[in-house]
């Protein structure tokens, strides 16, 4: 489980709000600039975003002297990566799967209704859910708002 630290959250933060994903990305002192109220020498910043690179959480591409740098995955695909590997913890999963269930509000169980009936093909147009595509990564459907998302 990639599990990030302060500053690795605060990095990743500044990528995932700042860098278009059809962006080559941004420089270390462009991130180190955009960390609002705190004091960090530049080196640290490239650090930070070595390990992140290092951790497969970015990606970074050279140019010229200086590497860009921008998140490998989006911030929701972060999520629920992170959400599968707490199921993958120990454990019941399904009795971990029906604690959340039971935990979420209306609005986020609807959410995840729409998004179960999509993926067996059961969405109504009402659900705004239906436009299906290709992800080339998972090699499954995915649903048109993820595929925005990259």
């Amino acid at each position: 489980m990639t599990r990030l630290g302060d500053l690795e959250r605060a990095v990743m933060d500044v990528l995932w709000d700042l860098v278009p994903a059809t962006s080559p990305g941004v420089t270390v002192r462009e991130v180190a600039d955009a960390l609002d109220g705190r004091e960090l020498a530049y080196t640290t910043v490239m650090t930070v975003l070595d390990r992140l690179a290092g951790k497969g959480m970015v990606q970074r591409e050279r140019e010229g002297r200086a590497w860009r740098y921008r998140a490998a995955a989006s911030r929701e695909a972060h999520i629920a990566k992170l959400m599968l590997d707490a199921l993958d913890l120990g454990g019941s999963r399904d009795a971990a799967l029906v604690r959340f269930a039971r935990s979420v509000t209306g609005t986020e169980a609807e959410v995840l209704r729409a998004a179960l009936s999509a993926e067996a093909g059961l969405a109504t147009p009402e659900a705004g859910l239906t436009d299906r595509v290709e992800d080339p990564r998972a090699g499954r459907p995915a649903l048109a708002d993820e595929a925005t998302d990259r």
